[in-house]
């Protein structure tokens, strides 16, 4: 069987749309068709080689939504014909580390869940079944964007109902954080450089948004997520921290940079920590924003600004890496 797939042969990319044959599925592995994939930073980041190049050829993206068509030996998780989400974060079933696939031009190496092509091998633990009554384009983003952002604010840190809540980065996972925080009635502000943005923010999500260029909020905020992989913005983060808050990085800061923060502010009792996915576990939270999804309490799709085909992923990659968009989505 064979598909086409965008492929990372170099590091600074283009994506390149070529014809691969899929392999006979090992075990733990399971047959997709993709339906939506969406564009995270993170594919921005892999494409600029800033997660290492040892893998090249491969294939990126990493959240989706899929129908299952085939399965492999050991699978007790997932039946053919169900509709799933696939997730970079992983949960419960066999796990594949390595998959290949087969090109004209040699073997294209693929992680666990690579989600740029039409038909993908993905590993057990890196999908979960959702009803089908959720659109495929909004199924796709909870693959990434909702259960990192959406995590953040629930699985993170317990927050009090009149906290103050600063996000920094209007993308995807920004973005979702906003909308978790904003369902849940928190007060919440958004800070971007991208006029825009700031305007989707207050009348999408109804949340207060302030440019980022004029920020005076120091000292201000009991729990401030970080979301653009800005240094400024990580700073900013920390210094806009009440005495006893907490600053959460989810932003990747390019390799070799650092953060300067004031040690003394640690010592007063502001606390910093990463986020790795929001502490999100798939099996529980998937399902969770899925109902909440249905039940009109999550408005997933107004995170999507634009969807393209796969002829047209570089052209989403700019987008998103110019600011054009909060989430794109691929449609195959």
């Amino acid at each position: 069987m064979k598909t086409k797939a965008a492929v990372l042969r170099n590091i600074g990319g283009p994506l390149i749309i070529e014809e691969l044959e899929i392999s006979k599925l090992e075990r733990g592995q399971i047959l997709v068709k993709i339906l939506y994939s969406g564009l995270c930073r993170s594919n921005i980041n892999e494409i600029n080689g800033r997660k290492g190049a040892e893998f090249i050829p491969h294939l990126t993206g990493h959240e989706a939504s899929a129908v299952v068509l085939e399965i492999g030996e050991g699978i007790t998780k997932i039946r053919e014909g169900d509709y799933v989400v696939c997730s970079w974060i992983g949960g419960s079933g066999l796990e594949t580390k390595s998959i290949k696939y087969n090109s004209n031009n040699g073997i294209i190496n693929s992680g666990a869940c690579s989600t740029f092509s039409e038909y993908a091998i993905i590993s057990e633990s890196k999908v979960i079944c959702i009803s089908e009554k959720i659109e495929s384009d909004a199924a796709a983003l909870l693959g990434c964007a909702v259960p990192t952002g959406a995590g953040i604010i629930d699985n993170e840190i317990a927050i009090r109902r009149d906290a103050k809540i600063a996000v920094f980065g209007i993308g995807g996972i920004g973005a979702s954080a906003l909308m978790r925080a904003a369902t849940l009635n928190l007060d919440c502000t958004a800070f971007d450089i991208v006029p825009w943005k700031l305007v989707w923010a207050k009348v999408k999500l109804g949340v207060k948004a302030v440019n980022i260029a004029v920020f005076d909020h120091r000292n201000f905020f009991d729990l401030a997520v970080e979301c653009s992989g800005s240094q400024l913005a990580m700073e900013m983060a920390f210094a806009s921290l009440k005495k006893d808050g907490t600053a959460i990085i989810a932003g990747n800061l390019e390799p070799g940079k650092h953060i300067s923060i004031d040690p003394f502010d640690l010592v007063r009792g502001k606390k910093l920590q990463g986020s790795w996915g929001g502490k999100c576990n798939i099996d529980r939270d998937i399902p969770f924003y899925a109902k909440e999804y249905l039940e009109g309490r999550l408005p997933v799709r107004k995170l999507i600004t634009k969807v393209y085909s796969l002829n047209e992923i570089n052209k989403g990659i700019k987008d998103l890496e110019e600011g054009n968009i909060i989430r794109g989505v691929v449609k195959f």
